[in-house]
C-alpha cells in the first residue's frame, strides 16, 4: 500500500514538474513597460562593473561563435567544436570545402549573430515570450558544452546554462515581468556586444579576422563584409527601437 502510495505520489511530481515546463513555454501578455526595469539595471551594472562587463564580452563571444557553428552545419559543414580564449576571443571548428558559398557564408555569420540573438531576444520577451527565449537558450546551450573544447569554454557554457535554467525555472507567475525584463536586459547586452565588437574589428589588424578572410575567399574586399555587418547591427537597433517606442 505504501509502494502504492508513492508510486501515486511520483506520477503526480512528474506530471506537475510537465505542466509547470509546459506553463513556462506558453506566451504570456505583453509584460508592463513600467515593470521592465531589470533591463535598465541589467546594463547599467554590466557597463559599470568591469568584471560583469568581461561576461558581457564573453557571452558575446559565445554567441559569436555559436553562429559560426550553426549557420557552417546548416550548409552542410561538419562542427567539431570550439573555445573562449582568456583574452575573449573564440574560435570554432568546422570542416567542408575550403572555397565556395558554404565556407563564405560560415565565415560571415559569427559577427551580426549576437546583434540578430540580441534583437530577438529583446522583440520575443516583449511580446510575452521570455519563457520560450529562455528554453532555447538552455537547449542550444547543452550543445554547446558538448562542443566545449577547453575547461575554460565549458566552466562558462555551464555558468550561462545554469544561469538560464534558474531563471526559468524560478517563481511563478508574478515573476514573468521580472523574467522578462531580465532577458530584454541581456538582450540590449548582446546588441551592445555585437556594436562593441564590430568597432573592435575595425582597429584590428589580425590578418586572420573575418573580415580579411572573407576578402580572401571572394572578390569583395574586407571593408565591404564589415559594411554588411554594420547593416545588420542597425537594422537589428532599428528594430529593437521601434519595439520600445510601440511600448511607450
Amino acid at each position: 500500500m505504501s509502494l502504492g502510495a508513492a508510486d501515486a505520489a511520483a506520477v503526480t511530481d512528474a506530471v506537475g514538474f510537465w505542466d509547470g515546463a509546459l506553463a513556462r513555454l506558453a506566451a504570456t501578455a505583453p509584460p508592463d513597460p513600467r515593470l521592465l526595469w531589470p533591463a535598465g539595471v541589467v546594463v547599467f551594472l554590466a557597463w559599470a562593473l568591469p568584471w560583469l562587463r568581461r561576461w558581457a564580452r564573453a557571452l558575446t563571444t559565445l554567441v559569436h561563435e555559436a553562429g559560426h557553428a550553426a549557420v557552417g552545419m546548416l550548409v552542410g559543414r561538419r562542427f567539431h567544436g570550439f573555445v573562449v580564449e582568456g583574452d575573449l576571443s573564440g574560435r570554432a571548428v568546422t570542416s567542408g570545402r575550403s572555397r565556395g558559398p558554404g565556407r563564405c557564408v560560415t565565415a560571415w555569420a559569427g559577427y551580426p549573430m549576437p546583434a540578430l540573438v540580441g534583437a530577438g531576444a529583446v522583440l520575443a520577451a516583449l511580446a510575452g515570450w521570455a519563457g520560450t527565449v529562455l528554453a532555447v537558450a538552455l537547449g542550444v546551450l547543452a550543445v554547446l558544452l558538448v562542443m566545449s573544447r577547453s575547461v575554460r569554454t565549458a566552466g562558462l557554457v555551464t555558468l550561462c546554462g545554469a544561469a538560464v535554467a534558474a531563471l526559468w525555472w524560478w517563481g511563478d507567475a508574478a515573476a514573468v515581468p521580472l523574467r522578462a525584463g531580465l532577458v530584454v536586459g541581456v538582450g540590449l547586452l548582446l546588441l551592445a556586444g555585437a556594436w562593441e565588437s564590430l568597432g573592435a574589428v575595425a582597429r584590428s589588424r589580425d590578418g586572420g579576422a573575418d573580415h580579411r578572410t572573407l576578402a580572401r575567399l571572394t572578390p569583395l574586399p574586407a571593408g565591404f563584409w564589415w559594411l554588411t555587418w554594420a547593416l545588420v547591427d542597425a537594422g537589428a537597433t532599428w528594430l529593437v527601437l521601434r519595439s520600445a517606442a510601440e511600448l511607450w
